[in-house]
């Protein structure tokens, strides 16, 4: 499968439909409930995504019948343990489109993209093996982010700086959100160790050129680092086709539970980076003075891992899957339009990211004149409309639009046209409620 870009409008012939998608809401309970007394509407899946029944039942069934450590014992527990987290690996290999040991797992995508920094930086110490060196980074060399990244692939790529001597530097973005690829061409050059930026800005909704990004980075001989915590759940994937080095996405977004994420490597990369985590499970030989380690993806995964929570995710993408992962980017890019054409249109309101029309994810950050994003939000949760607010772990993306907060609606698969309306109604009379109108409007 290829990764295709999501269409500014909809396809009515691929995206899903109003009638699948209240059936969808069936398999999600959380969605049944009221909120202040009012029917919730989620709209906070941009944060962490709601789990369907058979996500909830493929863990619960795991700890009722199969709960054992894995990799470790000879019994039938052990055995079908393991055999049940070696299939949610393939599974989920599978899903982005890679080899199953290509495939590592980890906590979430931030602990992702630190497994990556850390182990750059042991192989910048000289700790490890030669082949490593390729990682090696020191003064003089370069990593390349995005001026629209979150601080989970920001902040790490910061601290492998500061360890190693290189130098940071970003990609500036447009007024309406794009990167400025020219200036991503004179920054990307024979210094550029490492290029690592989002597939699909949290804040923006932009989705980024990656093909451009990596032919500009393999013509540098830099590595690529790919943030997928915004596409995985949203876009069809394929890691080998996008021709990315690394990619990391988090369970939690894509219906899975909390603590499961994943870090894809090519298969020859993985085998000659140094390990960052280290301890049982991981290792080929120890001696008091030493240790061997195993091949990827056991010699990133030291420790006890999270068994339920892989098996659990790989019921995500099954769910995913057979859903049809172009039919939910189309059903989203109309909801995304449906957000930004609307919310452009109430007086006071600015939309931050492309405009109307243009390619976007299914969501919407946006700024109230007058009214802080904390009371925009508290006011929508009167109205049982859950949304987030603040600067959503991208500060140095809203000190670049002029702000400090933001409020941001972000849909999925279980979201309905009624639901964007609703929001929009309720956008439309904070002003009036907060007794700002006519003063200081966005627009």
């Amino acid at each position: 499968m290829v990764m295709v870009s999501t269409p500014a409008t909809a396809d009515t012939q691929v995206a899903l439909s109003d009638v699948e998608v209240l059936r969808i809401r069936n398999d999600f309970p959380v969605l049944d409930q009221e909120v202040n007394g009012r029917p919730l509407v989620y709209l906070d899946s941009g944060a962490t995504s709601q789990n369907p029944r058979s996500v909830l039942e493929a863990e619960q069934e795991f700890y009722e019948l199969r709960n054992a450590a894995v990799h470790r014992g000879a019994h039938h527990l052990a055995v079908q343990a393991t055999d049940a987290f070696e299939d949610a690996r393939a599974t989920v290999a599978g899903f982005v489109g890679v080899a199953d040991d290509e495939l590592i797992w980890t906590a979430n995508a931030t602990a992702g993209l630190n497994l990556l920094a850390y182990a750059f930086s042991n192989a910048s110490v000289g700790t490890v093996r030669s082949e490593a060196g390729r990682f090696a980074l020191g003064p003089g060399d370069e990593i390349v982010v995005t001026e629209m990244e979150h601080h989970a692939n920001l902040i790490p790529w910061q601290e492998l700086c500061r360890r190693t001597g290189a130098t940071l530097k970003f990609i500036p973005i447009d007024d309406d959100g794009a990167l400025r690829l020219e200036e991503a061409a004179r920054l990307i050059t024979g210094r550029t160790k490492v290029l690592a930026f989002t597939h699909a800005s949290n804040v923006l909704g932009t989705i980024n050129p990656v093909a451009e990004l990596v032919r500009l980075a393999r013509a540098a001989g830099a590595l690529v680092v790919l943030d997928a915590c915004q596409s995985a759940p949203h876009l069809p994937l394929d890691f080998k086709a996008l021709d990315v080095d690394f990619a990391v996405f988090s369970g939690h977004k894509m219906l899975a539970p909390t603590g499961i994420g994943g870090v894809y490597g090519r298969r020859e990369l993985l085998n000659a980076m140094p390990p960052f985590l280290t301890g049982g499970s991981m290792i080929t030989t120890v001696t008091m003075e030493k240790a061997e380690y195993l091949p990827a993806p056991q010699r990133f995964e030291a420790g006890t891992q999270p068994i339920s929570q892989a098996v659990a995710l790989a019921a995500a993408a099954n769910y995913l899957r057979e859903t049809g992962m172009e039919r939910i980017a189309g059903w989203e890019a109309s909801l995304g339009q449906r957000l930004v054409t609307g919310l452009s249109a109430i007086d006071g309101v600015r939309v931050v990211g492309p405009a109307p029309g243009v390619e976007r994810l299914g969501l919407a950050a946006f700024d109230v004149a007058g009214v802080h994003a904390h009371d925009v939000g508290q006011y929508l949760d009167s109205m049982g409309i859950a949304v987030r607010v603040g600067h959503h772990c991208a500060q140095p993306l809203h000190r670049r639009l002029g702000l400090t907060a933001t409020t941001r609606a972000s849909t999925y698969l279980y979201n309905t046209t009624d639901e964007v309306d609703l929001l929009l109604e309720a956008v439309a009379q904070v002003r009036p409620y907060f007794g700002v109108e006519g003063t200081g409007a966005s627009k």
